[in-house]
């Protein structure tokens, strides 16, 4: 009996730590459709439920409840495969941040991170390539190719952090931040991270990969009802994740003696910079590709690189060990 009740435990915990994500994804949208509205001088979403509220739910049940519809030149497995892995990668990445305590407590909690948003690029090449559609795969390979740039920065952006805050662990930032937060002595990390994670969100002005003049919709052309309603799902699973993220690294805990009231201020900082994101993409207009590029390898690239020789010469310098001119 005690077997059963430790396999149930495995089985409900990650369930309870997923369905507050699917919520919260769900009423983003609802949240990013109706500042959107007021933006451009129109209401939103406001029929279905009290003043919308009951949209996201609708949508959810329009989407599965629809046929799903498979080119018949598609490479079956595939198709189906990727947008599972889409949105299974995009709860797996969830795992080590403490809400108010993490699923795994993993030391090196950023490594595990940053691996599983690596390998959410095989999700999207896998659904333009088995879509077997020119404009798929065209988006598809400008998707990639777009993330596998970004993650660069954001990779030295974090080693700049590690070296400040003294560990890999994600628990080491709120110990590291009781005073100050990063973002006070790391602002350029903290512009140019931000900045990085609309691009490997690839939202707005970086959402290449959705150009509707000349890609149609992007990787996910081909797809509709659940499995587009998937990538969709782990699409804002990822701007949550990347702002929950941003939060721990620059904005730090506000009371760590207090889990669960620093949790609550985590989550009403993420909702701001998620609320950054929809103003964003309300504000500014589309890059072209090459400016996108150009951002990453001749602006974010350099300077990266030399703030993250700066950050790894200062505990040098501190020890005595830094090369004397």
């Amino acid at each position: 009996m005690r077997f059963f009740i430790h396999i149930l435990g495995f089985l409900i915990n990650p369930i309870m730590y997923m369905i507050p994500i699917l919520l919260a994804v769900a009423f983003l949208t609802l949240l990013e459709r109706k500042v959107l509205g007021y933006m451009q001088l129109r209401k939103g979403p406001n029929i279905i439920g009290p003043m919308g509220l009951l949209q996201p739910v609708a949508d959810g049940v329009k989407l599965f409840i629809k046929e799903p519809i498979q080119p018949s030149s598609s490479s079956r497995t595939l198709f189906l495969l990727a947008p599972v892995m889409a949105l299974s990668l995009a709860l797996m990445i969830w795992m080590p941040l403490p809400m108010p305590f993490s699923l795994t407590d993993l030391n090196l909690g950023l490594l595990f991170m940053l691996a599983i948003s690596s390998l959410a690029v095989y999700s999207i090449l896998a659904s333009g390539w088995a879509s077997n559609s020119k404009y798929a795969l065209i988006g598809a390979l400008r998707a990639v190719a777009q993330t596998i740039s970004y993650e660069v920065s954001l990779g030295l952006i974090l080693l700049c952090l590690v070296i400040l805050a003294g560990g890999f662990s994600i628990y080491n930032f709120s110990t590291a931040q009781e005073y100050i937060w990063l973002i006070f002595p790391g602002w350029p990390l903290a512009y140019m991270w931000y900045t990085s994670t609309l691009a490997e969100t690839n939202r707005a002005p970086f959402d290449l990969t959705e150009g509707e003049s000349e890609l149609v919709s992007g990787f996910n052309v081909e797809y509709a009802a659940g499995p587009f309603a998937l990538f969709f799902l782990a699409e804002y699973a990822n701007i949550m994740m990347m702002n929950t993220l941003s939060v721990i690294l620059f904005l730090g805990s506000s009371c760590p003696s207090f889990p669960q009231l620093s949790t609550i201020m985590l989550m009403m900082k993420a909702a701001l910079l998620t609320s950054i994101f929809v103003w964003i993409r309300a504000s500014y207009p589309r890059f072209r590709y090459d400016q996108l590029m150009h951002l990453m390898w001749k602006n974010f690239l350099p300077i990266t690189l030399a703030l993250t020789l700066w950050h790894i010469s200062i505990p040098l310098s501190m020890m005595g060990l830094a090369p004397q001119y």
